[in-house]
């Protein structure tokens, strides 16, 4: 149990501009040692062993060379070790850089490169994988015997005040071909992003027990991750997503706050025996990262309990939108209004305003931008919009939008996937739209592929339900919806759609099938 005193002072320091992540995390190991603040399927962590083991890592990081700012590298599954790493690697005065298990071994060769680590956290199960050459010029450390490895108990590292501008994190950018971008986050940057959404749990007077479901490497996670933990709370990490586990965790620990990608809410709504399950603590469900349907908000709404919020922003920075799908039922095809601290334009091909309503790029500006990509100057300005009047630098969404009468966003589509035919553009996201109106489709997405006619002509690929109509049919039942220049050139049928590991359909993927098959006049 907390005592009101220390639960009220770490609000006052929550509350304040900027503050110490580490220093947080002290005040709740102080004020409730025994509470669980970390588990996993095979251990838990109480508040004053986590600040333990914490020290003890930072304290090894700096024994064994660590310098300020100097990236800590993991690789592996979301485990209770993992985020101790994580963790110590900020208490260090280091940036974590987690980097992303489903890269190829070439891309994980170059994202450790980028990062600059001198140690690299390694479970068993990637080290089996790349070999004992992979990370060899580095500190290697087996995850699961980190034990053995950081320094001896009540160790602490040295005192370590982080300025505003200081690293806090590395995030490498998923879905890319090459060697993925790393994102740096500032401590200032992170601190304004959570602090205060752990202050409106503690005023709201929330339990707060989280299950994070995503991997640890991805932005996404962090939502579930660090505020929870600033709010003195319980965080379950999943090590792989399971609909059952995910159930039977939601229930047994009556986790109040839980984030998950579409894909996750999609496999939760057709799981079998879903009404079970008592999730009657749930609170809080977020959602991010990748499209969300309004049939599937609505059905998110009707079958589970809580509150539930799509976040809409990227890992980048830029605009935050914010969408109270419970509040908003009619709503529910955009993703909300730019929340308190954001603004947002919306911009033609030239850089010019659009006129309201009207479908545009979209640029966004916050207090929670990137610092910029690391070691790529370059690549952080191409991504920049500058207002030519007070030079002050937005980010570059990469989606194309409209802002309705209410000021809500609706998507139209990415801008790299944005199709030119004949000189018209046409936004995927409308075709895939009517391609979910028919019954036989469950799930389908349209690229553009090569056309010696038109430039580039839309071809979709849908999953099929049982029993359905062949591809022919379903696109002409569909092209007789949609205006000449939009119509479907060639549909072919997929087992299932390639996707990130945060559900994002992977277009380029999809594109080099679709020039693989061919058959576009």
């Amino acid at each position: 149990m907390t005592a009101p005193g220390a639960r009220e002072a770490i609000k006052a320091q929550l509350a304040e501009p900027f503050g110490s992540f580490p220093e947080i995390l002290l005040a709740w190991a102080r004020a409730q040692p025994d509470s669980i603040a970390l588990i996993d399927d095979t251990r838990d962590c109480a508040w004053a062993e986590l600040i333990g083991e914490v020290e003890r890592i930072a304290a090894r990081l700096i024994e064994t060379g660590l310098e300020r700012g100097q990236s800590v590298a993991i690789l592996g599954t979301s485990t209770v070790n993992y985020a101790l790493v994580f963790l110590a690697a900020v208490r260090a005065g280091g940036v974590a850089a987690p980097l992303t298990t489903s890269a190829s071994p070439d891309q994980l060769a170059g994202m450790l490169a980028d990062s600059g680590a001198r140690h690299l956290f390694i479970d068993s199960a990637k080290a089996a994988e790349l070999g004992p050459e992979f990370g060899a010029q580095l500190i290697r450390v087996p995850l699961e015997d980190i034990e053995q490895w950081m320094a001896p108990p009540g160790s602490r590292a040295p005192e370590f005040n982080p300025d505003p501008k200081d690293p806090f994190n590395i995030i490498y950018s998923s879905g890319t071909t090459g060697i993925p971008k790393g994102i740096v986050h500032s401590h200032q940057m992170r601190w304004r992003q959570f602090a205060a959404t752990a202050t409106s749990y503690l005023e709201a007077g929330l339990p707060v027990r989280s299950l994070a479901s995503t991997p640890l490497y991805s932005n996404t996670t962090m939502v579930a991750f660090l505020p929870p933990l600033l709010a003195g709370g319980m965080v379950r990490i999943m090590g792989k997503f399971d609909c059952a586990k995910w159930l039977e965790h939601a229930q047994d620990d009556r986790s109040t706050i839980t984030m998950l990608v579409p894909v996750q809410y999609e496999r939760l709504m057709d799981f079998e025996g879903l009404e079970n399950f008592d999730l009657r603590a749930l609170t809080l469900k977020y959602c991010t990262s990748a499209p969300f349907s309004a049939d599937l908000k609505r059905d998110v709404l009707a079958r589970m309990p809580g509150g539930l919020i799509e976040i809409y922003s990227m890992t980048e920075g830029g605009v935050v939108c914010l969408l109270e799908c419970h509040k908003f039922p009619d709503k529910l095809h955009t993703v909300g209004r730019p929340a308190p601290g954001s603004e947002m334009k919306v911009l033609d091909d030239d850089d010019n305003p659009v006129a309201p309503g009207e479908a545009g790029n979209l640029i966004g500006l916050s207090q929670t931008m990137m610092s910029g990509y690391q070691n790529q100057p370059g690549k952080t300005r191409e991504g920049y919009w500058q207002d030519p009047e007070t030079g002050i630098n937005w980010q570059r969404m990469g989606d194309i939008g409209r802002v309705d009468e209410d000021g809500f966003v609706e998507l139209v589509g990415r801008a790299k996937d944005m199709i030119i035919s004949g000189g018209f553009n046409i936004y995927p996201s409308d075709l895939e739209a009517e391609l979910l109106r028919e019954d036989d489709v469950t799930d389908a997405a349209v690229v553009g592929a090569q056309s010696k006619r038109w430039g580039e002509s839309p071809v979709g690929f849908a999953v099929l339900a049982n029993d359905a109509r062949e591809p022919a049919a379903i696109m002409q039942s569909v092209n007789a919806r949609l205006g000449k220049t939009q119509r479907l050139a060639l549909l072919h049928a997929i087992d299932e759609l390639p996707r990130s590991h945060i559900g994002k359909v992977l277009k380029s993927d999809l594109r080099e099938e679709a020039e693989r098959l061919g058959g576009v006049e």
